[in-house]
């Protein structure tokens, strides 16, 4: 059971070590600027093996459930699903669920440990193989894998780098799964801690913020929903930055200091920032100095966190 692409590492081990007798993934969604229908990463490698592919719209259902108990299945296993099992469900296979969750659980519980570990600056990430039960991400521990972050990776290398680490881990679990050494640790809810759904306006840069935050909102919303701030009135996507000090600054947050085509340098709450690399509206992602070449960018003006809509007004702005 699994939906996104961080999930196909798994699902390639299981059809090359086991009979996969199904595969659970979400309902095709429409994408992209055209809504085009489009089905999940899991489902389109489902369908290339030939494995039949279940897509309930809700998995709280007696037809589902029923459904589910014709295949005889010895185990589940899940990663990035998106759904919370039943009880019901999860007593169906002999062996149990196994769940391959991207966190060194009890921290980052829920649906976004990759951006969360990175937005909050962290220096470790991980992998998980869990017992799942009807809590989200409370079963017990199986086994782990950790993993350093250094100051530029980004969401997507983060998330390229554990979805192979969780294909590794889980044939591991596995193998002691089938010779029955396989330990069950309870997890210390104690030390538990959350990671939401992400949304768009996440993304959103507070320059009150220090240089370190706002590099760490960057990377980890990176690549998607990317961080963005306003010059004016337009909205700037902004890539990739980098720290250039920590230290306490005159300038007021957001303030343009230089540009140059190594970047354009920014004054934050606490330290100053360089932006490398950035998106204009109806444009692609530029470095800056490709960027400069068509766009006029003024030392001194102002990034802000919304539209600057004094200017729709037709006032003088200092």
């Amino acid at each position: 059971m699994g939906t996104p692409e961080f999930a196909i590492p798994v699902l390639n081990l299981l059809i090359g070590r086991y009979d996969v007798v199904a595969v659970v993934t979400q309902p095709d969604k429409p994408k992209g600027r055209g809504n085009k229908v489009t089905a999940s990463p899991i489902k389109e490698l489902a369908v290339k093996s030939g494995i039949p592919v279940l897509q309930p719209d809700k998995v709280r259902t007696p037809e589902f459930e029923t459904e589910l108990a014709g295949y005889n299945a010895d185990l589940f296993v899940t990663a990035a699903y998106g759904k919370i099992l039943p009880e019901n469900i999860l007593k169906l296979p002999k062996s149990g669920c196994i769940n391959v969750h991207a966190s060194i659980l009890p921290s980052y519980r829920g649906a976004a440990p990759l951006w969360w570990v990175l937005i909050n600056g962290e220096k470790k990430a991980g992998v998980t193989t869990m017992m799942t039960d009807v809590g989200m991400d409370t079963g017990d521990i199986l086994l782990k894998r950790i993993v350093d972050i250094d100051d530029d990776m980004n969401m997507g290398q983060l998330h390229d780098i554990l979805s192979e680490e969780g294909a590794i881990i889980l044939a591991e679990t596995l193998d002691k799964l089938e010779n029955g050494t396989l330990v069950r640790i309870p997890q210390d809810n104690s030390l538990a801690s959350n990671s939401p759904m992400i949304t768009k306006d996440q993304g959103k840069i507070d320059w009150n913020k220090s240089s370190r935050e706002i590099h760490n909102l960057v990377r980890g919303t990176n690549p998607w929903p990317i961080a963005f701030t306003f010059l004016e009135n337009e909205k700037l996507k902004i890539w990739k930055t980098s720290i250039v000090n920590e230290d306490s600054v005159d300038d007021a947050p957001g303030t343009i200091l230089r540009v140059s085509n190594d970047g354009i340098v920014v004054a934050t709450g606490v330290g100053i920032i360089k932006i490398i690399e950035l998106q204009g509206e109806s444009s692609r992602k530029m470095a800056i100095g490709e960027y400069i070449n068509g766009h006029k960018i003024n030392v001194g003006s102002i990034l802000r966190c919304n539209p600057d809509h004094t200017l729709e007004l037709g006032a003088t702005i200092k």
